[in-house]
């Protein structure tokens, strides 16, 4: 990102307020495109994490600073008010608004890494452990380290001030941001970086440059007033705006940064921040304390923070027993009769092996001067610390997942000075009882005195509502009268706005008003989040949540499987295609006919057909939900009898029916291309839109044929040659992956099987993506009876050349019958590149390199956690492997991008323009269809790797 790119500038003027508010929209965007006032869409937009629910009355993609100004001042002058989103991964309501919702997203995705690392430029549509990736090759990371980072924004972590488990209030966002580039309401954007910063904002916004001096001098001259900030600004505190910025800074424009952070897009909208960074501390050692109760937990704190623990997580009873409920719990909560335990979660940190091993040593008294339950064992293992951070990080997935269908669930977070944590938590434990929520758990950042709270919440019906009430009025209570903070870390949101007032004091919460009125005269900024004076405006609102579908049904809309969905910023994410559901039900219920043809009108296209299926989402979804496999279910509800019938009769010919497509594209490419497109599009237009691609002059001729029937002595595998490889040539003059997969089998001295009638059998992929279950069972059990007997009934495994063809292998027994299953359980499956890493690279000549090669792993060796031995492949045949910081699934998904192209463009737009800014040698993959979608994002030749590996090695 250049610096020309974030020089601020005024904002182009606001059209007429008598233009249509679409039309006004399109005019300050510049693009009718990025503006839609469909119901579907603005339906789909509107959830996010929280218990509140407000619908849109339009939703735009901005894509620079001018534009949110242009948007805000026309907002103002057609009286709407306007609400900033980035992730939506608010659980207080932030990120909603029943006017104009601006996507800051999917346009502000940039960063700039500076200073080797130790500071970084970051636009706000990057999720946090995107902007990570970016800083891990220097060693370094952000100081703020929120659970959410796989889903939560940088414009979030600004708008919350955001901090973790690890940050405590040293490096959280306010104490790391170095500069920011803001917008006002009235359109004039600052950038703090600028050595101007402070003169600027007093010629554009003089009123409210002094205005800030004032409020400044005032909170100083207080004596109640300082101490009241400085004593709720020693904890973790995200409750009201962050007034600690009128001690810490004296020029206004600093000020104003400052409270930028955590103001929740009601002062101005963060376009561009610059944070310094903190070291990456890569040696690590991690244990579960668990103790007799939460006294003894808590008492431990202090002498375990001297001893240099790094990270201390607590954990309740209850949480325990959710632990123990885990298929496999850990060793320190198995078999432990928990009554009043409580644990601590703790980890030491340092940057080499020796630092940790004196750290540790030097601890090791305080550990054993510990009454633990269950000794006090670090462990340094990955894949151990991993369980016990799993144990942890769990909590919300156990809890959320089990709770009652039609239920939300809800996390809570407060913050207490240190010496009333234990009281806190009994209080907490008391209020539980006796508002009747059993299943609540207590864990949080004991370091901090940071308590999370999660509970399951029915808001369907008065009584449940009322019992939410006393019970928050009971919360406020007790925590107040700790002398804590109402947020810590979420943000105040809706859910706790009303109660601003009474942490603070009238005379602090008078500044606060002042600061809103002084930046956002006319109230169009997210009116009723962070102040409300309407002490019941937290009970209105609040999302029903109808049972639509076992497999969804645990869905609580946190959105974090959008960052790893190719569709979002094309069609839907997963958890739109749950809301939209949802809100279908809803409208049906309550006979809303209109309302429900609107929604279902969009939804065929929208959710189900543009949807890649690659199931991505599942690795991301805390609760496990696999909404492409739910697509890929209602695909196969909209097949009839007849087409089930011919998906299964396709199965069985299937050898005529790939040499039929090879033929068909070997003659397409022998008629001018326009008779083609007019051809297919003619065809498509009949209604096998679903079925037949356009013509495009990037699409390959057909393959070459499968490898002919091998039966060696003293085979080391089965090749299964994927059929995709046969449907579509391999670019350039390659034979493909199959041919060069057996001659480094035949060069490595290891030989494999090619099962008899192999032109027949297929994975089974394009059946189970396109919903013809009958198909799907009919291929599966030719197939898997014909590996079962070239395998020798198991003994050898089963190599594919596909990684996408792997996985449906690995998937293809769950198509059979149950009773069909265990026939074939011994099978095992292995993809190409997984056997060329163990079994061919150290027996093959010693490659000749390339300098760079750019690799694109697939969402299948994502599922087959086959990632290493990609790069492992990858990294014998180039000394520099480049794998884009924006790497995605990239959507192609079989025949996605044939069918829908516009998707696979969307999926693939930023990571093509990553690698279309460097320079390499040579582009891979493994996987067919991913080749050729890279390889039409960006212009550049992507082949299999094993392609690359054949060559390098001839």
């Amino acid at each position: 990102m250049s610096r020309t790119a974030a020089t601020p500038t005024a904002a182009p003027a606001a059209p007429e307020r008598s233009a249509g508010l679409a039309e006004m929209l399109a005019a300050c965007v510049g693009d009718p495109a990025r503006v839609t006032t469909d119901l579907p869409r603005r339906v789909a937009a509107a959830h996010d994490a929280s218990p509140y629910l407000f619908t849109p009355r339009a939703v735009v993609r901005a894509a620079s600073a001018a534009e949110v100004g242009a948007l805000m001042a026309g907002a103002r002058t057609a009286g709407v008010p306007l609400t900033l989103r980035s992730g939506g991964t608010s659980l207080a309501g932030q990120s909603g608004g029943d006017g104009i919702l601006v996507d800051v997203r999917s346009h502000w995705r940039t960063a700039e890494v500076l200073d080797d690392g130790r500071r970084v430029r970051l636009q706000p549509g990057l999720t946090v452990r995107q902007a990570n990736a970016r800083l891990a090759r220097h060693g370094r990371r952000l100081g703020p380290d929120p659970a959410s980072e796989s889903a939560c924004t940088i414009g979030g972590l600004v708008a919350n001030n955001s901090s973790g488990m690890r940050c405590g209030t040293r490096d959280n966002a306010y104490r790391t941001m170095e500069s920011l580039q803001f917008v006002l309401p009235s359109g004039t954007v600052i950038d703090t970086a600028a050595p101007d910063a402070d003169r600027e904002l007093r010629a554009r916004e003089p009123e409210l440059h002094a205005g800030l001096l004032g409020l400044r001098d005032r909170v100083r001259a207080s004596a109640g007033s300082r101490a009241t900030v400085e004593r709720l600004f020693s904890m973790k505190n995200t409750m009201g705006y962050g007034l600690n910025s009128f001690l810490d800074h004296t020029d206004p424009a600093d000020i104003l940064a400052h409270l930028m952070i955590g103001s929740e897009g009601t002062l101005g909208f963060v376009g561009e921040a610059v944070f310094r960074t903190v070291p990456v501390l890569p040696h690590t050692a991690t244990g579960l304390l668990v103790l007799p109760g939460l006294a003894e937990a808590t008492d431990a704190l202090p002498a375990l923070l001297a001893a240099g623990v790094r990270t201390a997580e607590l954990l309740d009873a209850a949480s325990l027993r959710v632990a123990q409920r885990s298929p496999d719990p850990v060793d320190e909560v198995r078999g432990l009769r928990v009554e009043r335990h409580a644990a601590l979660l703790v980890e030491f940190a340092e940057d080499d092996p020796e630092s940790l091993k004196e750290r540790v040593a030097a601890a090791q008294p305080v550990l054993e001067g510990l009454p633990t339950v269950t000794g006090a064992t670090l462990v340094r293992d990955p894949r151990v610390r991993a369980r016990l951070w799993h144990l942890r990080k769990g909590l919300y997935t156990a809890v959320a997942g089990a709770r009652r269908p039609g239920t939300t669930a809800l996390l809570e977070d407060i913050a207490v000075p240190m010496e009333r944590l234990t009281r806190t938590c009994e209080g907490l434990i008391g209020l539980f009882d006796r508002h009747g929520y059993q299943d609540a758990v207590i864990f949080g950042h004991a370091r901090d005195g940071n308590l999370h709270f999660m509970l399951t919440q029915d808001f369907d019906s008065a009584p449940e509502i009322e019992r939410y009430a006393r019970f928050t009025d009971a919360m406020v209570d007790l925590v107040l009268d700790a002398g804590g903070t109402l947020k810590a870390e979420h943000g105040t949101g809706r859910a706790m706005a009303p109660f601003v007032r009474r942490q603070y004091g009238d005379e602090l919460y008078d500044v606060m008003r002042e600061l809103k009125r002084l930046c956002d005269p006319h109230g169009v900024l997210n009116p009723g989040v962070l102040l409300e004076d309407d002490p019941t405006a937290h009970l209105r609102s609040l999302k029903s949540v109808p049972e639509v579908d076992p497999a969804v049904d645990a869905c609580v809309e946190c959105g974090y499987c959008e960052p790893v969905c190719p569709t979002a910023d094309a069609t839907t994410t997963p958890r739109q295609r749950i809301a939209l559901r949802r809100e279908i039900a809803l409208a049906t219920a309550a006979g809303d006919d209109e309302r429900r043809r609107a929604l279902e009108a969009d939804y065929p296209y929208a959710a189900v057909d543009s949807c890649a299926a690659d199931s991505l989402c599942v690795t991301a979804c805390p609760v496990t939900i696999d909404t492409g496999a739910v697509m890929k279910r209602l695909r196969a509800e909209r097949h009839g009898a007849a087409a089930q019938h011919a998906g299964s009769v396709t199965a069985r010919h299937w050898a005529a029916a790939v040499r039929g497509v090879r033929l068909a594209l070997d003659a397409a490419h022998a008629v001018p291309a326009p008779a083609v497109r007019a051809a297919t599009g003619a065809v498509r237009r009949l209604g096998a839109g679903e079925l037949v691609p356009e013509w495009a002059d990037d699409i390959p001729r057909g393959g070459p044929a499968r490898p002919e029937p091998r039966r060696p002595v003293a085979a080391r595998a089965v090749f299964f040659a994927a059929c995709i490889g046969s449907v579509f040539a391999a670019d350039g003059a390659s034979d493909g992956a199959a041919a060069a997969f057996l001659r480094l089998c035949d060069r490595a001295g290891v030989p494999v099987v090619v099962p008899e009638g192999l032109s027949g059998l297929c994975c089974g992929t394009p059946w189970q993506s396109k919903g013809y279950t009958d198909g799907h069972r009919t291929m599966a059990a030719r197939t898997l009876q014909a590996l079962w007997e070239a395998s020798d009934r198991g003994r050898l495994p089963v190599v594919c050349d596909a990684s996408s063809c792997t996985h449906g292998l690995e998937q293809l027994p769950g198509a059979l019958p149950e009773s069909d299953r265990a026939r074939f359980a011994a099978l095992r499956f292995v993809d190409s590149v997984v056997f060329t890493a163990e079994h061919l690279l150290p027996a093959l000549p010693e490659p000749r390199r390339l300098a760079r090669l750019a690799l694109h792993p697939t969402c299948s060796t994502v599922h087959l956690g086959i990632d290493g031995a990609l790069r492992t492949v990858a990294a014998a045949v180039g000394d520099e492997v480049t794998v884009p910081d924006s790497w995605g699934c990239c959507a192609f998904a079989g025949d996605r991008g044939l069918l829908h192209p516009e998707v696979t463009a969307s999926a693939t737009a930023a990571q093509a323009a990553e690698i279309t800014a460097g320079t390499y040698d040579a582009y891979a993959s493994c996987n067919r269809t991913c080749e050729m979608g890279m390889t039409r994002a960006t212009g550049r030749p992507y082949r299999h790797v094993l392609e690359l590996l054949d060559e390098a090695t001839a």
